[in-house]
């Protein structure tokens, strides 16, 4: 049965998989900003495409960041509404893992992936793993937010593949390193947008795996972060 899947943690991108994990329908728009407005006619769009009904759904899947604060929460929030709605599990999976995912296929096993995406502040969020084979990886540290240049700083980065926006925006930070999908692209031009930004598509995969295997899969969000915005300070009494 099809399955749900949804990321906000940068771009706004839906998937809708079998349960062989193919891609049936997808839709993403990189307009960072408006989460909003977008996922639900995106999630519409991406149904109607495939010619399936909501209530034909098997599960739904969300990434769970690290991301900001207001982005992530969009997705989440109706994630879980839809799976109560529908009566149907809803399963996290965090969105780093999918960009690992995605390098797995690329490179060889046994490769180190590192993982650093925009989490704005001239910082990345960042991830290493171990890509076992393909849509096969193990987790080595994190998730973590910080400097760029902090993400190369552990030993076991040294020979990493990056992938994410974050080393695209800071190119410094990851000299020495094979930068994806810069090398994995075979036109400059159309970069591998797997790469660059979480695939839901992968995270129904990982969600489907790790469920098999009896892990949890929660929908926590990883913010890593406190939000921006904080209620005003209590005024303070004046004795008159």
């Amino acid at each position: 049965m099809p399955v749900l899947s949804i990321d906000t943690s940068a771009a706004v991108a839906v998937s809708l998989t079998d349960d062989a994990g193919t891609v049936l329908a997808a839709r993403v728009d990189d307009q960072q900003r408006r989460h909003a407005e977008q996922l639900a006619p995106m999630i519409v769009a991406v149904l109607s495409h495939a010619g399936v009904d909501r209530g034909d759904l098997s599960a739904i899947v969300v990434g769970t960041g690290p991301a900001p604060f207001t982005g992530l929460r969009v997705g989440l929030v109706t994630a879980r509404t839809l799976g109560l709605a529908l009566g149907v599990p809803v399963e996290g999976v965090p969105s780093l893992d999918a960009l690992a995912a995605a390098a797995s296929r690329i490179v060889p096993a046994g490769t180190p992936v590192l993982v650093a995406t925009d989490a704005r502040r001239r910082e990345v969020y960042r991830r290493l793993y171990l890509a076992e084979g393909p849509g096969r990886i193990v987790a080595l540290d994190g998730p973590a937010v910080g400097p760029a240049a902090d993400a190369v700083a552990d030993q076991r980065a040294t020979g990493a593949v990056v992938v994410g926006r974050g080393a695209l925006l800071y190119p410094e930070a990851f000299v020495g390193h094979e930068v994806l999908p810069a090398t994995a692209s075979p036109d400059p031009a159309q970069p591998d947008l797997r790469l660059l930004d979480p695939d839901p598509a992968e995270l129904a995969r990982l969600a489907a795996v790790r469920a098999a295997a009896g892990e949890p899969l929660s929908t926590e969000p990883l913010y890593l972060r406190r939000p921006d915005a904080v209620p005003p300070a209590a005024r303070k009494r004046v004795l008159t």
